[in-house]
């Protein structure tokens, strides 16, 4: 989704997750196994802080975990929480890409994190869209939710 934004709005994508692996050099799996969750999450927090003061008019996906361990957010930009209940989430990740996601082997911890974590991604939130709809519908909706979105409108920070 974050892709076809950025495609849409004339803007660069970044995706917070493949930062991290890029600095580190390893899969987010390999960190989980070999450093631990807590070590992920102090990642995400450096990134955030970096994104934070070097990221501009951009869309950035933040992944799942990064509004737990970042309580202002919005200081890299606006947030969109796109709202989706869980099993809807399942029916779009293939097998192969929840083996690369340490927190769904699991799936039933994962629901029950998805669960405590959903309060948190509507606080944090400047703009909650359905996301049980298509693609292009959810673009626009965001898109039309934040006017400095509209393609050639360039903000300090998005």
């Amino acid at each position: 989704m974050g892709r076809l934004l950025a495609q849409k709005s004339g803007r660069y994508f970044l995706d917070a997750d493949a930062l991290i692996e890029s600095a580190q050099g390893r899969a987010i799996a390999s960190i989980f196994n070999e450093e631990g969750e807590a070590y992920f999450r102090e990642l995400e927090r450096e990134s955030a802080r970096w994104m934070a003061e070097c990221v501009r008019g951009s869309i950035i996906s933040t992944g799942g975990g990064m509004p737990l361990v970042v309580e202002r957010l919005h200081d890299i930009g606006v947030v969109v929480y796109l709202k989706l209940p869980f099993e809807k989430i399942l029916e779009r990740i293939s097998p192969e890409e929840r083996a690369k996601r340490p927190l769904f082997h699991d799936l039933a911890e994962a629901k029950r994190l998805f669960e405590r974590r959903e309060k948190i991604y509507e606080a944090q939130a400047q703009i909650t869209v359905d996301a049980d709809r298509p693609a292009g519908e959810i673009v626009e909706k965001i898109m039309s939710s934040d006017g400095t979105l509209r393609q050639g409108h360039h903000a300090s920070k998005v």
